[in-house]
């Protein structure tokens, strides 16, 4: 997993490279530099104007180098220096001097009195003013700048991380007064800032580069959020013996449907024999018998008494895994049944859509949730049962003390939907693509969870599995056809080779 530090602790990293491996802090910033200006090469034409804005700080002197090596480059190079304290750090003043004996760049360096280039749609615009540091918004000529650039044509790429932008917590800052990249190059870790989708329109396209931060640094400094990667799949998923039977691989129930909603049943169903469980039953109203039977004939079918939706628990003893709420309805006699499940689940439950829905409206129901129970909310929904949210980065940190205070799984769904756990961590997904945001995609992840619960992975691997994969399985939908013309249904068929994907890597 790649961890995401706070930014308060990223200088201490940097600080702990240049102690032990050891590095000077100039050749640091040429290491930075370098991988920068190689992606920078990889992408960019050489015709186009390269006009990079520095400030007087760490990611000046990073910003300072970049411009000298695309200088080399051959790219045709201004550099406008803002520095109204007239001072640099030390870092900065050793590239500002390393930069004026290169003729090819000219470089403006400002006191006083700012006259910005005309900016055109073929320019480039490199942005060093600012790094991750920064906890304060942008204010005078500094937030002029920012602003005169976002209203240029220029194509923007922010090194580190946009200018302005805070780390984690953007809540106090000025909009108008953060860089809006089109893209960003951001060194060894992504930050918490970069996931949320309030900071979308600041960040662009975002790409890692690895810079050579000390491994054994990274690996003592904690970090409760991390980002979930393919290669924390190697040796998870579990072999399959050759003479294997169905019951090895688990009993599911799943409680879903209702009139007019047991597609999302079906959606389920379907996700859940394709992720490997040995045997599933679906409880549904009557309603659901004939088009469960023909859709899902693999799944058993324990009916309802009555026709609309569900109303009474069938017996839960011999299930491994439960999952309820998908397409089931708020009816008062669906309530009954969710509060009777809580009451008689011995081992943790995956509760979604309308079974959030129920919580939400009956908020006494939430302390009977079985520990490490696993719920699956979008943004909405997580309003609903815990109180509205201003931003991603609110939700985030309520879902995560939700989780710690209630000691459950809480998968809070988005682009990088994230998995908070009973313990305080964070596992951030890194799968997935606009084309999911679809009707059924999130019954399709309660599927797949509720298979791998059902083969005994403990509830957090369960979690953290079942997102990436169905992510994945998106992914691999969309590069067949489009994210345009994604359905849910396309995520299920393509369950089978995400699966074979992960195991291949193993």
């Amino acid at each position: 997993m790649i961890k995401i530090f706070e930014t308060a602790k990223i200088k201490d990293l940097d600080e702990y490279t240049i102690r032990h491996e050891p590095i000077s802090s100039i050749d640091l910033v040429e290491r930075a530099a370098t991988a920068f200006a190689q992606e920078f090469c990889r992408n960019f034409p050489k015709q186009n104007r390269v006009i990079v804005f520095s400030g007087q700080g760490n990611n000046g002197a990073d910003a300072l180098a970049i411009a000298r090596m695309l200088s080399d480059e051959d790219f045709r190079v201004e550099v406008y220096l803002l520095n109204p304290i007239k001072r640099l750090s030390a870092d900065c003043e050793i590239n500002k001097q390393r930069l004026l004996s290169d003729s090819n760049v000219r470089l403006t360096e400002v006191v006083e009195d700012f006259t910005p280039p005309v900016l055109n749609d073929r320019d480039i615009v490199i942005d060093g003013l600012f790094g991750s540091g920064l906890n304060r918004p942008l204010t005078g000529g500094y937030a002029a700048v920012v602003e005169y650039i976002n209203n240029s044509e220029a194509t923007v790429v922010s090194i580190d991380i946009p200018s302005g932008l805070f780390g984690e917590d953007n809540r106090s800052n000025n909009p108008q007064s953060i860089i809006r990249a089109d893209y960003t190059y951001t060194f060894e870790f992504p930050k918490l800032a970069f996931l949320l989708p309030e900071n979308a329109a600041y960040v662009g396209k975002w790409k890692i580069l690895p810079i050579g931060i000390h491994p054994d640094g990274i690996d003592k400094e904690q970090a409760y959020c991390k980002m979930i990667t393919d290669t924390d799949f190697v040796g998870l998923l579990k072999p399959r013996d050759k003479f294997a039977h169905k019951g090895m691989f688990g009993h599911a129930l799943l409680v879903a449907g209702s009139r007019g909603k047991v597609g999302a049943a079906v959606l389920a169903a379907k996700a859940c024999l394709r992720s490997g469980v040995g045997l599933l039953t679906v409880h549904v109203p009557q309603c659901g018998e004939t088009t469960l039977q023909t859709s899902v004939p693999e799944a058993m079918l324990s009916l309802d008494s009555l026709d609309d939706h569900v109303s009474v628990l069938p017996d839960i003893t011999s299930y491994e895994a439960i999952a309820v709420g998908p397409g089931l309805g708020t009816h008062a006699q669906s309530v009954h049944l969710l509060k009777e499940l809580l009451d008689k689940a011995g081992e943790p439950l995956l509760i979604d859509a309308d079974a959030l829905n129920i919580l939400a409206a009956h908020p006494e129901l939430i302390p009977l949730l079985p520990p490490f129970s696993i719920l699956t909310p979008h943004p909405k929904e997580f309003d609903r049962l815990f109180g509205d949210c201003e931003c991603g980065f609110e939700r985030l940190r309520k879902a995560r003390t939700k989780a710690m205070e209630l000691t459950v799984c809480i998968v809070l769904k988005g682009a990088y939907t994230a998995l908070c756990t009973p313990e305080g961590n964070i596992y951030i997904n890194s799968t997935g693509n606009p084309g999911m945001a679809t009707a059924g995609s999130g019954d399709t992840l309660t599927g797949v969870i509720l298979g791998l619960l059902a083969q005994h992975y403990e509830p957090e691997t369960a979690a953290v599995a079942g997102v990436y994969l169905h992510g994945l399985a998106g992914d691999l939908a969309a590069d067949h056809a489009s994210e345009e013309s994604l359905i849910a249904s396309d995520i299920i068929r393509q369950l089978g080779k995400a699966f074979r994907l992960q195991k291949d890597e193993n």
